[in-house]
C-alpha cells in the first residue's frame, strides 16, 4: 500500500478515527478498528511503515532498524491471533534454537537459551548450580502471566468496563502471584536463596535489560518471569524471513483489505478537540498542508508527544503525569556486513556479549537465505543502550567524532566476541539516537518505550484510556510493554475499549 492508496474508504470528513504512527502498534490497531467496520486513516511522517521495526537497504544488504527478533507468532499468540483474525497468513519465519547465546565476561561457557525447556533446566543447572528454585519459581509465576494475558485484560482500568475485563481475566493463580506486584526480580533472588550468585545476577541484568531497560535490581518480578521464558517452547522466539518488514506487509495488507487508509509522509504536528470531535492537522513531506476530522484518535507515538500535539489543550494534570515518567533510553546501533566464512563456526544468529564502553551488546546476525545479504555474506547488527539527551545539541565536529569513537569501540568489541581479524567488515556504520530521532520522530531518539519497574508495570502503568474523550494510546509504553507482540496486546487493548464505546464488542476469530 502506498502514500497516494486508492482504497475504497469513506472521505477524510467522514472519519471515525485517525490513527497515528504506522509501527506495529499503530498497523494493528488501524487494521482492528478498520476490520470492525469503522473508517480510518493511518497517518505515518516516514516513507514506510514498520518505525522501530523497519528496515532500510545499504547496497545489496538489508538491515533491520531496531528490533531484530519476534515473539508471539507461536499458536496462542498475539501475532498468531491476529494474523488468523485478518485472515492474512503468517510471515515467514524460523524458530530460533538457541533463542539467543550469552557469553559473559569470564572464562565459562556461553550461556544457551535452547528452546526445548528440558534442555534449557539442564543449561540452568550446568551453568548456574543451586539455582533450582529461583527458576522454579519464575516458571510458575510465567504460567500465570500467560493464563491472564490470553484473556485480553485491561490494564491500568479507568472505568467500569476496564474492571470488568480486568477482573474477568484474575483466577485462583493470579490472586497468588499478585502478592509479588511490587515485588523485582531481585527479590524473588533473595526469596529463593540466591541473590549470592554474582554470575547469574550478571546473566539476568543482560537478558532483562533486553526488554525492560532495567536489570534485576529494577525490573519487576512478574514481568521478568515471562521475559525470561520468552526463549522456550511453546512460546519462542523467531527470526523472520526478509526482514522485519514482512511484519508491517501483512498487517498493511490487513488494513487495506478492511478498507483502510495508509497515509505515508503525513507528519502530524497538532491534535485539537473542536466541536465534539477531534481535529488532526499536519504536513505532507512536499511542504503542504493537511487537516482531518474525526471522531476519535488513536497515538501510537511515545506518550512523551502528546504536550506539543495538544498545546494549550493538553489537561493540567495529565501534562503533569506525563512530565513524571521516567525517560527512556536511547540507542546506539552498529550495522555491519561481513564475509560469512570470518564468522565463528555455529555462531547463533543472536547474542549477548558482556562487554565495557559503550556497553554490552546484543547482537544479531542474518542466516544464509534469509534475503539480508547474499550469498557467503552475513550482516551484523550490534546494539547497545544509551542516555539519549548528552548526543543532542552538541556541535557537528564533536558529535561525529562521538559517533566515530562509539563505532570503533563497538567494532572492538565484536572482534574480540567472535574472534573477527581486524578490517574484516565489508560495510560499517552507527545509528545514534539523533539518527533515530529523524528516523521514528520519538523525542531524543527513545526506544524501548518505559522501563517495566513495579511503579510502571501492569497496574501500576500508563493507560491507554487518556483523560481526554475520544484520544486513546497504544504501543511500547502502554501494557504489556515492548517488543512487537506486546505492542500488539496495547493496540488490541486501545482498540477493545474504543469499539465497547460505540457498543461494539470487539472478540479476535478463532
Amino acid at each position: 500500500m502506498t502514500a497516494d492508496s486508492t482504497a475504497t474508504v469513506p472521505s477524510c470528513a467522514d472519519l471515525d478515527v485517525v490513527v497515528i504512527g504506522a509501527g506495529v502498534a499503530g498497523l494493528t490497531a488501524a487494521s482492528l478498528l478498520a476490520d470492525a467496520g469503522l473508517g480510518v486513516e493511518l497517518l505515518e511522517a516516514h516513507h514506510q511503515s514498520g518505525g522501530c521495526a523497519g528496515t532500510f537497504r545499504r547496497g545489496p544488504y538489508i538491515f533491520d532498524v531496531g528490533a531484530t527478533q519476534v515473539a508471539g507468532l507461536e499458536p496462542g499468540g498475539s501475532h498468531h491471533r491476529l494474523c488468523r483474525h485478518f485472515g492474512i497468513p503468517l510471515p515467514e519465519a524460523r524458530p530460533l534454537d538457541p533463542g539467543c547465546v550469552v557469553q559473559l565476561a569470564d572464562d565459562n561457557a556461553p550461556i544457551a537459551l535452547w528452546r526445548d525447556p528440558e534442555r534449557w533446566r539442564q543449561e540452568q543447572q550446568r551453568q548456574f548450580p543451586g539455582s533450582e528454585r529461583f527458576w522454579a519459581l519464575c516458571a510458575t509465576l510465567h504460567q500465570a502471566n500467560w493464563s491472564f494475558a490470553g484473556k485480553d485484560p485491561v490494564l491500568p482500568p479507568r472505568t467500569l468496563w476496564d474492571l470488568r475485563q480486568l477482573l474477568g481475566a484474575i483466577g485462583p493463580a493470579q490472586l497468588a502471584t499478585g502478592l509479588l506486584a511490587k515485588a523485582t526480580v531481585a527479590d524473588l533472588l533473595r526469596l529463593c536463596g540466591c541473590a549470592g550468585d554474582q554470575r547469574l545476577r550478571r546473566f539476568l541484568d543482560l537478558q532483562l535489560r533486553l526488554y525492560s531497560q532495567h536489570g534485576v535490581d529494577r525490573t519487576a518480578a512478574l514481568y521478568g518471569a515471562t521475559v525470561l521464558a520468552m526463549a522456550q517452547a511453546p512460546l519462542g522466539l523467531w527470526h523472520l524471513e526478509g526482514s522485519m518488514q514482512g511484519l508491517c506487509d501483512g498487517l498493511e495488507q490487513a488494513l487495506q483489505n478492511a478498507g483502510g487508509r495508509l497515509r505515508l509522509r503525513h507528519r502530524v504536528t497538532r491534535l485539537a478537540r473542536e466541536g465534539g470531535r477531534w481535529r488532526v492537522q499536519g504536513q505532507r513531506a512536499n511542504g503542504t498542508a493537511f487537516d482531518r476530522t474525526c471522531d476519535a484518535v488513536v497515538c501510537s507515538l511515545p506518550p512523551q508527544t502528546l504536550p506539543t500535539l495538544l498545546g494549550e489543550a493538553m489537561p493540567q494534570g495529565y501534562r503533569r503525569c506525563l512530565a513524571q515518567l521516567p525517560t527512556p533510553s536511547g540507542a546506539l546501533v552498529f550495522y555491519g556486513a561481513i564475509e560469512r566464512a570470518r564468522l565463528p563456526a555455529g555462531v547463533a544468529a543472536h547474542l549477548q556479549l558482556e562487554a565495557g564502553q559503550p556497553g554490552s551488546l546484543f547482537v544479531s546476525i542474518s542466516q544464509e537465505g534469509d534475503g539480508r545479504a547474499p550469498q557467503g555474506q552475513a550482516t551484523v547488527i550490534a546494539s547497545v543502550f544509551t542516555p539519549s539527551a548528552p548526543w543532542f545539541n552538541l556541535p557537528e565536529a564533536d558529535y561525529q567524532r562521538r559517533k566515530q569513537e562509539a563505532l570503533t569501540a563497538i567494532r572492538s568489541s565484536l572482534e574480540a566476541g567472535l574472534t573477527l581479524p581486524a578490517n574484516a567488515f565489508l560495510h560499517q556504520e552507527l545509528a545514534t539516537p539523533r539518527g533515530f530521532a529523524g528516523w521514528t520522530g520519538r523525542p531524543f531518539g527513545m526506544v524501548g518505550g518505559l522501563g517495566q519497574s513495579p511503579d510502571q508495570f501492569g497496574p501500576f502503568g500508563l493507560a491507554s484510556r487518556t483523560p481526554l474523550p475520544g484520544l486513546w494510546l497504544c504501543g511500547d509504553s502502554l501494557h504489556p510493554g515492548e517488543g512487537t507482540a506486546g505492542v500488539s496486546l496495547s493496540a488490541l487493548m486501545a482498540s477493545r475499549q474504543l469499539l465497547a464505546e460505540r457498543g461494539r464488542p470487539l472478540q479476535l476469530r478463532a
